[in-house]
């Protein structure tokens, strides 16, 4: 299934594995970019006749009305099972509480001299949800988006999801948006979804951000949405990177690749170890632990595909290559895991230790699940109440204070040749 490699002086085991990964991150497809540039000129010319065509072709399901009614989503939350809304909630309290210590306040700096300076922090007015449908239907994915929506102030939280066969919303999601006070739901799903909440239809309100997962197509759609709207983050396949150690349990390394490899087949689940026995043991659990899980063909593809084995000669050498990798989730399975926290610059998340296993952070702990992939935690970040506000900043000088500063602003607005900057500041002074 997966070969075991070991790290050499001349790292080229390791800069094969990053172009395996790089190259397994890209998202570009001519095909799928021209479809993609064809549905959304389409949505945005016919609106909702558009959106009711590619509903009845994509998804098999033909609709009278694409809003979800306010009764039905109560009716979700009402009627599903007691055990499942617990779990939810007691998610949704761990995630507000984290999320909640993200906040931001408005401030201002009133100076001696009269100046007086400031920053404002709003939440934006509405945010568009994308939550994928079927058999991919996250309720996790619902909490982890709109919770820090709603903490940062946004005013208005639109969610948008694929109808199921009888023509309805899956419950599950309807559920979790009504815990998560979600203001309203559209059956609608794929490229068409995201052109919808970018230019906004007859019945949906365009929106100023959209965030959520989706497939190639929604992905797509968004990256070319940019600058019309914002977005949280062009996804790529979920990945694992798990550093481990003598002291590690193969047993619990198995089982947390797995957990990532059940996504999907172009999932990475990568194994760093500095003992050989560790990763033979490792590799032995993985094909007895895969035999009874409900996904064991995508696991079995994806860590064929894209799954790595490498020994290393030393824990630095694992740290370096962690850091170039840049995963988006990271375990550190070894004997301090906290020793090694600082040492970690590039990740998405990080799992300290046996018991903080990586499905842990995807449902329930409180941080959030919607994480930089493909490298890209070299310089991006979680989803956070941030991804959810704008600043203005704002300025007010007395005349004092702005005679004070004259002389240096004009010198620097001459030096850039840029007189008609020097002008607005001396004709304020000129009749003295």
């Amino acid at each position: 299934m997966i070969e075991i490699n070991r790290a050499k002086a001349d790292g080229i085991v390791e800069r094969e594995l990053l172009a395996q990964l790089r190259e397994r991150g890209e998202e570009t497809n001519a095909i799928v970019t021209q479809r993609v540039t064809e549905i959304l000129a389409t949505v945005k010319q016919n609106g909702d006749a558009a959106l009711f065509d590619y509903t009845k072709r994509f998804d098999g399901v033909e609709l009278e009305c694409l809003e979800v009614p306010r009764e039905e989503i109560n009716d979700a939350l009402t009627n599903a099972d007691s055990r499942f809304t617990d779990a939810l909630l007691n998610a949704l309290e761990n995630i507000s509480n984290f999320h909640n210590r993200q906040k931001h306040q408005s401030f201002i700096d009133a100076r001696p001299d009269g100046t007086i300076l400031g920053q404002r922090v709003r939440g934006l007015k509405r945010v568009g949800l994308y939550v994928p449908g079927g058999r991919a239907a996250y309720p996790s994915s619902v909490l982890m988006n709109a919770v820090p929506a709603k903490i940062a102030g946004v005013e208005e939280l639109i969610m948008v999801t694929p109808p199921s066969k009888n023509g309805k919303a899956n419950p599950d999601i309807l559920a979790a948006a009504a815990i998560a006070g979600v203001d309203r739901v559209f059956l609608v799903g794929g490229a068409q979804a995201v052109a919808a909440l970018t230019y906004g239809t007859e019945s949906i309100p365009k929106v100023d951000k959209i965030v959520g997962p989706g497939n190639i197509y929604v992905a797509t759609a968004k990256r070319l949405v940019y600058g019309n709207v914002d977005i949280d983050m062009i996804a790529g396949p979920s990945e694992i990177l798990v550093l481990a150690d003598s002291t590690a349990d193969p047993a619990y390394l198995a089982a947390d690749l797995m957990s990532q490899a059940e996504h999907d087949p172009l999932a990475a689940s990568i194994l760093l170890t500095t003992d050989e026995n560790i990763a033979e043991q490792t590799l032995a659990e993985v094909e007895r632990q895969m035999q009874k899980l409900s996904r064991k063909d995508i696991i079995e593809k994806s860590l064929k595909d894209c799954g790595a084995v490498i020994v290393c000669r030393s824990l630095d050498e694992m740290v370096d290559i962690a850091n170039e990798i840049a995963p988006e989730h990271i375990e550190l399975m070894v004997e301090n895991p906290m020793g090694l926290l600082g040492r970690i610059d590039n990740a998405g998340s990080i799992f300290l230790g046996k018991y903080s296993p990586e499905p842990l952070g995807d449902y329930y702990a409180g941080p959030n699940h919607v994480l930089p992939t493909s490298g890209t935690a070299r310089f991006f970040s979680p989803l956070s109440v941030d991804s959810f506000v704008k600043r203005s900043s704002f300025i007010s000088y007395t005349r004092e204070a702005l005679a004070e500063a004259c002389g240096d602003i004009t010198v620097i607005a001459e030096r850039e040749g840029l007189t008609a900057h020097a002008n607005s500041i001396t004709v304020r002074f000129e009749k003295e």
